[in-house]
């Protein structure tokens, strides 16, 4: 597909004043230019109801926009459904259940291993760890992996802040190689391969063939680096915001069943991922923008789920809202599979979290934002007491 020239930007995602705050940026294109030319070409979409029209159809608003293979998430139908038919299943009821108690253990472990009492980097202290510890050990990946996958994410991340698509390609090219080193031991191993998540993707079969190894490479590579960056962010995001609320905190640990509804509402407000990408297939007219086909499109999640039309005042916790409205996960057909993984996570660390230690702001201190594409916090800083310790 072809496209004509993107017309003059109206915003960059990178410019100062967006990266300062992006939440704020983003309410202020909301209101004033809710689909916005950025300073690529995409055609950015600030409002819920645009992106829920882009969710909804997926034959206008095609999902390959990537030059490298992408499995499920950069396909369409309906080779997606066949292979989501495949993954669905690692995120069922019985398998979360399953895969719960590890998830425990590894939040205990960390949270022990916080100070008693004192100051503490939510994001490389706490929150990267937990993303990476819990995304090897549902992988089934060895522990001596954690460290060099925690380098390969920091590396990651600066070549995406830094745009430099050799560097881009050379760490995607570093993560691919050792997910095909993984693949290779259990070929060997044969029948004595340990039976795990990793193990049980080689023996999948899609038109009547075993998956190949660039599809399995593709699947892991889009559950992991989707998995450590959302999950930490989350995580921080989440922590760092009742923090600032001791009674929010207190209600949470008195009344735990209202978690996973104050989690996906604290996130609604600050979300952690910020856009995603798709490409027009047939001409279409998004307010009053005439697309040709070919025209890149930008979904940017966290001003559609702060569009006062929809939620009021998009800074308001409110624990009662309907939750097919918030769009944390997606929608459509290409709603986030690993949703209930998401979930488990962040209802355990955070369980855990307030169950043993009380946490506070600290005087003085001004969170470092994550910048763009990355949402969340670069450092927040808070103070961690542990009453049953101290």
């Amino acid at each position: 597909m072809t496209s004509e020239r993107s017309p003059p930007p109206d915003w960059d995602p990178r410019s100062g004043p967006v990266l300062d705050d992006q939440i704020a940026a983003f309410d202020h294109l909301r209101r004033t230019c809710p689909a916005a030319y950025g300073a690529h070409g995409y055609l950015s979409l600030f409002r819920h109801d645009d992106v829920l029209r882009v969710l909804h159809d997926p034959v206008t608003f095609s999902s390959a926009v990537s030059r490298y293979p992408s499995v499920p998430n950069g396909m369409d139908p309906p080779e997606h459904g066949v292979f989501r038919a495949i993954i669905d299943p690692y995120f069922s009821p019985s398998a979360m259940a399953a895969f719960e108690p590890t998830c425990r253990q590894i939040a205990a472990r960390l949270v022990t291993r916080l100070p008693a009492a004192g100051a503490v980097d939510l994001v490389t202290g706490f929150a990267e760890l937990f993303a990476l510890q819990v995304q090897c050990a549902f992988m089934g990946w060895p522990e001596d992996l954690h460290q060099p996958l925690h380098r390969w994410t920091r590396k990651n991340h600066a070549a995406i802040r830094a745009r430099d698509e050799a560097a881009m390609g050379a760490v995607a090219f570093e993560f691919d190689g050792t997910i095909r080193k993984l693949l290779e031991q259990r070929r060997q191993a044969g029948a004595a391969a340990s039976d795990d998540v990793t193990t049980r993707l080689m023996r999948e079969r899609v038109h009547g063939r075993p998956l190949a190894t660039e599809e399995i490479v593709s699947i892991i590579r889009n559950w992991t680096v989707g998995e450590l960056a959302t999950i930490a962010a989350s995580v921080s995001i989440v922590a760092y915001y009742l923090a600032g609320r001791a009674a929010l905190q207190q209600q949470l640990r008195e009344q735990p069943e209202l978690l996973p509804a104050a989690i996906d509402e604290i996130l609604r407000m600050h979300g952690p991922l910020v856009t995603n990408r798709r490409i027009t297939t047939r001409p279409v007219t998004i307010r009053g923008h005439e697309l040709p086909a070919g025209r890149r499109v930008a979904i940017i999640w966290p001003s559609a789920n702060r569009d006062e039309a929809v939620f009021g005042d998009p800074d308001q916790l409110r624990l009662d809202r309907d939750p097919a409205l918030n769009l944390l996960y997606g929608a459509g057909i290409h709603v986030c599979p690993g949703a209930p993984l998401a979930r488990l996570e962040l209802r355990v660390v955070m369980q855990t979290l307030l169950r043993h230690t009380r946490l506070s702001t600290v005087a003085g201190h001004t969170p470092v934002r994550a910048t763009y594409p990355a949402s969340g916090y670069a450092t927040a800083i808070v103070h961690i007491h542990q009453p049953d310790v101290a």
